[in-house]
């Protein structure tokens, strides 16, 4: 491990990173744009610049060299002294600020980057206190760059992070510098919008208020945000995010970092697949069918309806004629609280793994992000409990020829599909059911043949874990409440297994580590390499 000196004092670091990176990790805070540890380094904005010894030409003795190197460029080597703090080096770091600032608007009051501005926190920490500039500014006209993004172009500091993304990590290059001096700007292709599964980076990428999102933009100051760690249920790579979220309210999606599924990145699917979430024909109330109506039942009272209705169905065999459908939207911890329940009242129930909604193929980009085809969070985790709870058990092609064919009286399903799942032809299937149960979100086909219709949390309304395509079993936080008169799947569940008191996935995940060992330790992405912005 090398040992480098900056400001005097001796810093241990990794091995082949920059000095700046370095300066970094180790809690210093030094001023730069177009840096970024997930893409190439240009070394264009300048204000990592620093004062480096290297050997005189003339004496072969180390001195101070009166030349300023960038930080970002510069790897690091055992013995090498850098310092940033001086007269030289702060000098030009108030030049480089004034230049920034000599066309930048005074709007933070009404920009969407305003609290999270490092062009803010770098013009009080090292920029000039006042403004030389006497001319009038350059303006430029907002552009409408995408579907989801604006380009408010005098806010930009051309850091080029956004150009470099969507050609080292996307391949699709839409975003270039254009014209020259002064007049640089970004800008996209004639007739080619920023439109690709990754674009949404872009906006997290900008270290100013130049790229905003259309969804978020005036609709919350960043301070007033709250943000819970989770992990997206788009896809079964199992992507983590952060859920920023205020007055019971998501508010937008951001990355989190992961260095096994997604690094500083996420899709376009896993930022904006939320609004489902506060759709106005959410489920609200448990429901039991009387006669042809539905009539509302107390939740205290549906765990005794439930049992009772699936016992009067119990034949000998110990209940092979009752079956319980596993979505692979539940959690691990809340698909093994449903098996226990099930099994507890017939032992010989069969288990399905539900449906898993596949869309095209895997989208495969340059540096290796992965888009999986496989639109569910949690298949790989509803295997293994099913396999491992042993008895009876069936595909879902499987089971809804079961159920054409009459060879279940009562079925236990859950759905939980932010869209719509059901093939035309699979709820003719449950005509003749005798006592069907749906877990599911919304009204659904499903509901001319349910006898109980229970509704749903959404994943950020639950806690919980998913078991991703790879095997790694990553936890989530319950972000907001659900809606009112709604119970969190993982709390009904557990009454219904016989639990008393509140549910909490950890608990349940030590019982569930005591006969599956893939449940014992969680995996927690490290760190995130330490940046600014």
């Amino acid at each position: 491990m090398p040992h480098i000196i900056i400001d005097g004092q001796q810093i241990a670091c990794r091995t082949g990173i920059s000095v700046l990176q370095a300066a970094l990790d180790a809690g210093l805070n030094i001023p730069h744009y177009c840096y970024h540890p997930g893409l190439s380094v240009v070394a264009s904005c300048r204000l990592c610049l620093m004062e480096m010894k290297l050997p005189d030409p003339r004496t072969h003795q180390m001195t101070w060299s009166p030349k300023l190197v960038p930080a970002c460029q510069t790897p690091v080597k055992d013995g090498l002294e850098v310092r940033f703090d001086s007269p030289t080096v702060r000098a030009s770091q108030r030049h480089v600020m004034e230049y920034y600032l000599l066309n930048h608007p005074l709007d933070c009051p009404v920009c969407d980057k305003a609290g999270e501005c490092c062009l803010q926190d770098y013009t009080e920490a090292f920029g000039p206190a006042a403004s030389r500039m006497i001319e009038d500014k350059l303006k430029n006209p907002k552009k409408d760059i995408g579907p989801h993004t604006l380009l408010y172009q005098d806010r930009c500091v051309l850091c080029t992070r956004c150009v470099r993304f969507v050609d080292e990590i996307v391949g699709t290059g839409e975003l270039r510098v254009v014209s020259r001096g002064n007049r640089c700007e970004i800008d996209v292709f004639p007739g080619t919008p920023l439109d690709n599964p990754l674009q949404g980076n872009v906006v997290d990428l900008c270290p100013v208020g130049a790229l905003l999102d259309k969804d978020f933009l005036f609709k919350e100051r960043v301070w007033q945000l709250r943000s819970t760690p989770s992990v997206s249920p788009a896809d079964s790579r199992g992507q983590t995010i952060w859920i920023d979220h205020s007055d019971g309210r998501v508010r937008r999606i951001r990355p989190r970092y992961n260095e096994r599924v997604n690094e500083w990145w996420i899709s376009d699917e896993a930022r904006f697949g939320w609004e489902f979430v506060h759709r106005a024909d959410r489920l609200r109330s448990p429901q039991i069918r009387v006669g042809s109506a539905w009539e509302a039942i107390r939740w205290e009272d549906l765990v005794t309806h439930i049992r009772e209705r699936f016992v009067e169905r119990l034949q000998p065999g110990e209940g092979t004629r009752i079956a319980t459908v596993l979505s692979p939207m539940l959690s691990c911890e809340e698909a093994w609280l449903l098996v226990k329940s099930v099994r507890n009242i017939a032992r010989r129930a069969t288990l399905v793994l539900g449906h898993v909604p596949v869309s095209g193929e895997d989208q495969r980009f340059p540096k290796g992000f992965v888009i999986n085809a496989e639109k569910c969070p949690n298949r790989r985790g509803i295997e293994t409990i099913i396999e491992k709870s042993g008895g009876p058990r069936l595909g879902f092609a499987d089971f809804i020829g079961a159920v054409a064919a009459d060879k279940f009286s009562a079925v236990y399903l859950t759905a939980g599909y932010p869209t719509e799942w059901l093939d035309p032809c699979w709820p003719q299937a449950f005509a003749r059911m005798g006592c069907l149960i749906v877990h599911e979100l919304f009204a659904s086909p499903l509901d001319e043949f349910a006898a109980v219709r229970i509704p749903g949390a959404a994943w950020l309304e639950r806690e919980g874990s998913f078991m991703n395509c790879d095997g790694l079993v990553q936890a989530f936080e319950r972000a907001i409440p659900p809606p009112q008169g709604v119970k969190a799947d993982g709390q009904f569940l557990h009454e219904l297994v016989g639990g008393t008191g509140l549910y909490r996935a950890a608990k349940v995940r030590e019982t569930m580590a005591a006969v599956l060992p893939q449940f014992a330790e969680l995996f927690v992405p490290r760190a995130a390499p330490q940046h600014a912005h």
